[in-house]
């Protein structure tokens, strides 16, 4: 059985948490991101958000540094058990991409996906498509974040 036959449609698992400091929500935004609510203590709270919140750019990134390492820590698992490990191409993007709640300085956001689906690529000979619902959810239970990514795997035996 292949690293790609082993993905099985519907498993859940854990991605790990991701804290956000005020820190980094201001060095994020100040990057990639400059609006005030992102960058100014005082403005942010001038805001409708009332506080500093991070960019829903940076929560995704957050998200994809939680699943790329759950992902490699994975392969590396089933490679010291002796199994096929999957053989990771590159994301073919996103749907339904939402910020459904601000994330806050101090946040303890949750990172957890669902493989939704996969199937044989039409183009591309020897590789699948999975499809992952990924969601982030805050220390209070409530969901902040969600996406559906699809990510190209080799259907034949891992690296």
């Amino acid at each position: 059985m292949t690293g790609y036959e082993r993905i099985v449609v519907g498993e859940t698992f854990d991605c790990g948490i991701h804290i956000f400091t005020a820190e980094e929500i201001k060095r994020f935004a100040s990057a990639y991101d400059p609006q005030r609510f992102h960058t100014d203590d005082a403005a942010a709270a001038e805001t409708h958000f009332g506080a500093l919140c991070a960019s829903g750019w940076h929560t995704a990134a957050a998200m994809m540094r939680q699943f790329v390492g759950r992902f490699y820590a994975e392969i590396e698992a089933a490679r010291a058990r002796g199994e096929p490990a999957p053989n990771l191409g590159p994301s073919l993007g996103f749907d339904d991409l939402k910020w459904l709640k601000p994330v806050y300085a101090g946040d303890e956001i949750t990172f957890s996906g669902r493989i939704a689906a996969k199937r044989a690529s039409g183009s591309r000979p020897g590789w699948g498509i999975v499809s992952v619902e990924s969601t982030g959810v805050n220390q209070s239970g409530e969901t902040v974040f969600s996406c559906v990514g699809h990510i190209l795997v080799a259907k034949t035996e891992g690296r």
